[in-house]
């Protein structure tokens, strides 16, 4: 595949991603973006669910596999640009297509007792994918940092790990906190603002895989 149809495929994985998380709310009645999770907008009882995560999270998640797997080729050959990306591919790629095959239950509990299989298996993806996600791009880049021509990118990977890890630990540490919605949307953002600036950077090519 070459540099821009990469570029495109993470732009549009990222975009899918917002437009679900955007319009969801929007059907659900009372529903704050400050104070609920994402989740809870296709969680079990909704009843749009199910067409915000066929439509929106797997596909989102597909693409974005696609994009993380594809990324190393086209910038420069580093340990750490490799494994922060095929990190992203298999805790945020994939780990978006389970989320959004296994939806939470209604209100999406974070007691073990009273969930389902699904909302367990939802829980546990979402947690992988919140704790390496900010040690993926901390890796990304540091491995850019490098080379020259890429010390934007790797400014914008240190910065969003660095920001993402922070919101990551205050929800964490408190994930029934009324601003648990605006803290994840953070997160969400820092992850669609390195993709987004990656795709880009791909798209305007690269000097082969040299340092």
């Amino acid at each position: 595949m070459s540099n821009k149809l990469i570029a495109y495929i993470g732009i549009l994985g990222v975009s899918l991603f917002a437009i679900a998380a955007i319009v969801g709310p929007l059907l659900i009645d009372n529903y704050s973006v400050v104070s609920q999770y994402i989740s809870e907008s296709f969680a079990s009882d909704t009843a749009y669910g199910r067409y915000l995560q066929y439509f929106g999270y797997v596909p989102s998640g597909i693409l974005i596999t696609i994009f993380c797997f594809s990324s190393p080729k086209y910038l420069p050959s580093s340990k750490l640009v490799l494994a922060g990306f095929l990190g992203l591919a298999l805790f945020y790629g994939l780990g978006t297509i389970l989320v959004g095959l296994f939806p939470c239950d209604a209100g999406c509990p974070t007691n073990v007792v009273d969930s389902s299989l699904s909302q367990l298996i939802h829980n546990a993806m979402a947690s992988l994918t919140y704790i390496f996600f900010p040690i993926c791009l901390i890796g990304i880049g540091l491995g850019l940092k490098k080379s020259e021509n890429y010390n934007r990118l790797s400014q914008i990977a240190m910065v969003t790990g660095i920001v993402s890890a922070i919101f990551i630990f205050s929800l964490f540490s408190n994930p029934e906190s009324g601003y648990r919605g605006i803290l994840q949307r953070i997160i969400e953002t820092c992850f669609i603002v390195f993709i987004v600036s990656s795709a880009l950077r791909i798209g305007e090519g690269s000097e082969g895989r040299s340092t």
